[in-house]
């Protein structure tokens, strides 16, 4: 931004990175003090104004940037440690004092920092969200003053003057002046639901993993069993591969296995079954059976404990299920990743845009450019997509008349 000074006595004040954000050539004339040329660049300096309020430009039509909050912090986040900067009002009128200190991030460090900040009453604490490492931070901080969880792509400083003191420096003076949103953080029981949910997920993704490794597995071996039954995982393919397993390599003694329609296709499970499956095999494919028979005890445990946590939530669940597409653990995904909370979504389209399922606007100079979907929470956005296939999937409902229209 661009700034014109005027006639007018200015003093210079503690903002920004400390520094003149715009300094002016060395020896450039200037015949109109109203005008400056393009290249010209600026020191701009905040002339002294009330308690609250920061001024920018000069006495004739100031540019007043207003304080949201009076005593703010803003901490950077590392592994080992975090910097934190305070910014409350200075003994001197029209003057704010700042201290940056650093901690720890053992939990008796952060129980100091906590009694720093209501020593100092501090009420409302911005933070950059770096990886997992926030966490123990704000949980620890969420109890005693408003927390606010920061993107960093919103929080981006001036090139060449990064570090993690300017950092926290930097998230203090935008939360001072409400420059920034806070990201979503769900209540305590919304966040022990999505631990559940998403590790189940996890767990269900590993299971996928070890079913295709099988799948390598016989064809390695010849096994073209996948080409006959829909699912070697179903009760007659379990059977088959555990009978190679055991030892039985007779294509016919094989198929005789096969159960309900797979019955039927005698001839193509014979042709199928026949390969080299060997001892060698038989180890490989035995362990990830293993693996997948402790996956699925694991999930079936999540599955109670999840269905006991969503039991305050059962009614809107009951609501989300009733949807084509939404089963029940859909719904329970979309509860603990939205926190059963639509009030803090402004619209359908804020929900739509968080979840990372619109389409970006870049348009510039009346030309478009790329308008790929941003990322967005990607649990929500994946479960969202699983409700959307088996949706369009279905029988006698709208959605699917929509979907095949289109």
């Amino acid at each position: 931004m661009k700034m014109v000074l005027g006639p007018g006595r200015v003093t210079s004040r503690e903002i920004g990175a400390f520094e003149p954000a715009h300094e002016r050539d060395a020896g450039a004339t200037n015949r109109n003090p109203g005008l400056l040329p393009w290249s010209t660049r600026l020191i701009v300096f905040a002339p002294c104004g009330p308690p609250g309020r920061v001024s920018l430009g000069t006495t004739e039509g100031d540019m007043v940037m207003e304080t949201f909050a009076e005593r703010v912090a803003g901490i950077d986040i590392g592994k080992a440690d975090v910097k934190v900067c305070l910014r409350v009002p200075s003994t001197r009128v029209g003057r704010r004092h700042s201290e940056i200190r650093t901690f720890a991030t053992t939990t008796r460090s952060l129980l100091a920092l906590r009694d720093w900040l209501i020593e100092e009453q501090v009420t409302l604490v911005g933070m950059e969200s770096t990886g997992e490492y926030w966490r123990p931070v704000y949980y620890l901080l969420e109890e005693i003053v408003e927390c606010w969880l920061i993107n960093p792509q919103h929080i981006k400083v001036v090139p060449g003057r990064k570090s993690d003191v300017s950092d926290a420096a930097w998230i203090a003076q935008l939360v001072e002046h409400g420059l920034v949103r806070p990201s979503f953080v769900p209540p305590p029981p919304i966040r022990r639901l999505r631990d559940l949910t998403r590790f189940r997920s996890s767990l269900i993704h590993d299971k996928t993993r070890q079913v295709q490794r099988l799948h390598n597995v016989l064809e390695d071996a010849g096994i073209k069993l996948s080409l006959v039954a829909t699912d070697i995982m179903g009760v007659s393919g379990r059977l088959m591969i555990s009978a190679l397993i055991a030892g039985q390599r007779e294509p016919e003694q094989l198929a005789e296995l096969a159960l309900g329609r797979l019955k039927k296709k005698n001839a193509a499970l014979i042709d199928a079954l026949t390969g080299r499956f060997d001892d060698h095999h038989g180890l490989l494919a035995q362990m990830m059976l293993d693996q997948i028979d402790s996956l699925d005890a694991a999930v079936a445990k999540l599955d109670i404990q999840i269905d006991a946590s969503i039991e305050p939530f059962r009614q809107i669940q009951e609501h989300l299920v009733t949807i084509p597409g939404v089963g029940k653990r859909a719904s329970e995904v979309i509860i603990a990743e939205t926190g059963a909370d639509m009030a803090r979504f402004a619209t359908p389209g804020h929900l739509s845009s968080w979840a990372g399922l619109c389409p970006g606007n870049n348009e510039s100079a009346g030309k478009r450019f790329s308008g790929k979907t941003r990322n967005g929470n990607a649990w929500l956005c994946g479960i969202l997509g699983d409700c959307a296939t088996a949706a369009a999937r279905s029988k006698n409902t709208y959605i699917a008349e929509r979907h095949r229209r289109l």
